[in-house]
């Protein structure tokens, strides 16, 4: 194994985003890289690449391409060997990869909650009638919509500071961003409040950190099998097959979480429509080894309670 480790002269090349959230998940796995095989940072390389979804931020991502914008060109330079494996957020993940690349190694899972983030208000019952709420993603708007339709949804994308910045301006009362980003950028102080999955179910894959390479590159997958943790493995496959099977995309709002009992795997989720106006939601329970059949099942559960025409 030590004559395939990376070296100052040969690193590993890790391809990441350029925003803050990104670059301190690529500097994550390079620290968990290092402290497996008891190497030094420069044996490694991280290597940021612009991508559209974060150059583009006047727009809905549905309306532009969806999740695929901010894994298109990383995954182009993992296919060309410009970079050796890519570190991602997997709730940006769509759920196939391009051939020749695979997803089989991840980080352990950090916090699933989704923040209430406002200057002024404490809670999402605290927001005035009428008040104004930003947020880019559908799956939020949606369940947001259903709870308090009387508010104003306003798009609202960017990286987590140009969000609060945003709020300071007014542009929006609230938000929702992810706890695990907040927490992962030393800013977990600024939610007034986490929301919990029984009251609001997090997108799939939320607070999940993965990493891509080339499908035929075996010695990388041997160095990533020293970090990868199987319990987030295992609920990962059960909640990406549950949005494979809806065909999940960033017009259908979906959310799913799950969860290991033991030997046991729970998975709930929820189909919305994407005015907020209707959901559909359930669980499902069996042995963690078949978390893929869960997910494909309970999708299909829920389809069918949804009925045809469900999201308009």
């Amino acid at each position: 194994m030590s004559d395939h480790l990376p070296t100052p002269a040969k690193p590993l090349k890790i391809g990441t985003r350029g925003s803050p959230l990104a670059l301190w998940q690529a500097h994550e796995v390079r620290r968990s890289l290092m402290a497996a095989f008891a190497l030094g940072e420069a044996a490694f390389e991280i290597v940021v690449i612009k991508v559209t979804g974060d150059q583009i931020q006047d727009k809905a991502l549905r309306d532009i391409g969806g999740k695929g914008l901010f894994t298109r060109e990383i995954e182009d330079a993992l296919l060309d060997g410009s970079i050796d494996i890519a570190v991602h957020s997997m709730k940006d993940m769509p759920t196939r990869q391009p051939d020749g690349l695979i997803l089989d190694c991840y980080l352990p899972r950090a916090d699933v909650r989704d923040a209430f983030v406002s200057p002024r208000y404490a809670s999402i019952s605290d927001l005035p009638h009428g008040a104004t709420f930003g947020s880019s993603s559908l799956r939020r708007r949606a369940q947001l919509a259903l709870r308090r339709p009387d508010l104003q949804l306003v798009e609202f994308r960017g990286n987590v500071q140009t969000r609060m910045r945003k709020l300071d301006e007014g542009v929006a009362h609230a938000t929702f961003l992810a706890m695990a980003g907040l927490t992962r950028l030393g800013m977990a102080q600024v939610a007034r409040s986490a929301i919990a999955p029984e009251d609001m179910l997090p997108a799939v894959a939320q607070g999940a950190i993965g990493i891509e390479r080339r499908t035929d590159d075996t010695h990388t997958a041997r160095l990533l099998s020293a970090i990868h943790d199987r319990d987030t493995g295992l609920r990962l496959a059960a909640e990406r097959s549950f949005l494979l099977t809806l065909d999940g995309s960033c017009e259908t709002p979906i959310a799913g979480l799950a969860v290991l009992e033991g030997q046991t795997l729970w998975l709930r989720g929820e189909l919305l429509r994407p005015d907020g106006s209707a959901n559909v939601a359930g669980d499902l329970r069996g042995p963690v080894s078949e978390g893929a059949q869960i997910g494909k099942a309970l999708a299909e559960t829920l389809l069918t309670r949804a009925g045809p025409g469900f999201f308009g």
